[in-house]
């Protein structure tokens, strides 16, 4: 009997001096008072009209998942046509194929059903010769049970779980070589649930990648990564180095890759976190110069006394303190002291995101936005970008499109970093 053979066991391997005083007032003793909580007012009851409602419009997003649902439940198999195709493969009626194993063991089964399931099962089959009746096939490389767990997918894709986990490893080159790629997906999905442990990921990291399983190679990889000093001192890892140092080479590039973007990561994290605190800085800095808070604020204003209710600035408390520093100090200069010299950009920070400079209460606004007209064009756009960084940390760019306009206008292209000119508060 003749028969046509197919082997898959080849597969198993500066600013300036400003003399005028501030016009803040600063309260030394604090007094107790009492917060009014402020009326809402309510809104007003919508009258409904006596008209009945519109029907729908047409190809609403309802209608095109009711659609879709409707087409998945047609799309389903009911469970007597597959416990059909499962009961003609179990019991070979009108077979016409024989596949043969390499411990000589045949298996029935119906050549159109496999030739309509694998493109390469049906070249195969187009080349086998009848005899007896039968064609006859051979497929080499697996054990005859795996054989059978296999053929038996192609007529009911069905499998016992048992035989799955026994096999899966066989399966997936089968799926491979064979083009099924319904069964290649099972295996992978079990393979990534049962099957992966620190001690065999390395030879499954090899295994997906001649079964052109890109899935399976990416978790590999990633397990790889995240127990590496584990994985490196296991007997896969030592015979990979010897046998496949390409590999190795790879691996090790993808765990120095991912440690440069963590590190990234965390920097652009806490570059966030800066600017997030400069533009809370800013509302505070508003919020006492124009408002006024317990124990500061404009001369014009009543203050709140210490014993009011929490205020909900969260910079408000490092503000005052700077801005109390800044009305008593006597060297009040860029360079000749540090709380002072932070002060000022904060101010000047302030005047370039302020965009009521004659109305704004706050200190130096319209002498800074003077000042900007003389800076050059490196300076400018230098605090363009920390504008723009401030800005982004809340997510307020979006609202304000003249100002997103101009600092695409005046941000060099390429430039997506710059350091904030003033620390946290």
């Amino acid at each position: 009997m003749e028969c046509l053979e197919f082997d898959c066991s080849d597969l198993f391997l500066d600013g300036d001096a400003i003399d005028f005083p501030l016009e803040i007032h600063l309260e030394s003793n604090s007094s107790a008072g009492a917060k009014a909580a402020p009326d809402h007012r309510r809104h007003a009851q919508l009258h409904r009209s006596k008209a009945p409602d519109p029907p729908p419009l047409p190809g609403t997003s309802y209608d095109a998942w009711r659609i879709s649902r409707k087409a998945k439940a047609c799309r389903r198999v009911p469970e007597g046509v597959v416990d059909s195709w499962d009961r003609l493969f179990l019991q070979g009626y009108q077979s016409d194929l024989r596949v043969w194993t390499d411990d000589d063991t045949e298996i029935l089964s119906h050549s159109c059903v496999l030739g309509v399931k694998s493109p390469v099962l049906r070249a195969m089959l187009e080349e086998a010769k009848l005899k007896d009746g039968f064609r006859c096939i051979r497929i080499s490389g697996a054990p005859s049970e795996a054989v059978c767990v296999f053929i038996r997918f192609l007529y009911s894709s069905r499998f016992e779980q048992e035989q799955m986990k026994k096999h899966v490893l066989h399966l997936l080159v089968l799926s491979h070589v064979f083009s099924v790629p319904s069964l290649k997906t099972v295996c992978i999905d079990q393979l990534e649930r049962n099957f992966l442990a620190p001690d065999n990921v390395v030879d499954m990291l090899q295994l997906a990648r001649l079964c052109d399983a890109p899935r399976l190679s990416l978790v590999c990889t990633r397990m790889i990564i995240g127990d590496f000093k584990t994985i490196s001192l296991t007997d896969g890892w030592k015979v990979m180095r010897r046998v496949n140092p390409t590999m190795e080479q790879e691996l090790l590039e993808s765990l120095v890759e991912t440690d440069t973007k963590r590190q990234e990561r965390a920097k652009r994290m806490e570059e966030k976190k800066v600017y997030l605190q400069l533009h809370e800085a800013m509302e505070a800095l508003v919020h006492i110069c124009r408002d006024g808070c317990r124990t500061i604020g404009p001369r014009d204003q009543a203050l709140k006394g210490s014993l009011a209710a929490a205020c909900k600035f969260p910079a408000c408390k490092g503000i005052e303190l700077l801005v109390r520093h800044f009305s008593t100090c006597r060297v009040r200069v860029p360079g000749g002291c540090a709380n002072c010299k932070r002060m000022w950009q904060l101010l000047e920070l302030h005047s370039r995101m302020c965009f009521i400079p004659d109305t704004c209460k706050v200190p130096l606004c319209r002498h800074f936005k003077e000042k900007m007209r003389n800076l050059g064009r490196k300076e400018e756009t230098k605090w363009n970008l920390l504008v723009c960084k401030v800005l982004e940390s809340r997510g307020t760019m979006a609202f304000m499109p003249e100002r997103r306009k101009k600092l695409s206008i005046l941000t060099p292209a390429g430039s997506c970093h710059v350091a904030p000119l003033v620390g946290p508060i």
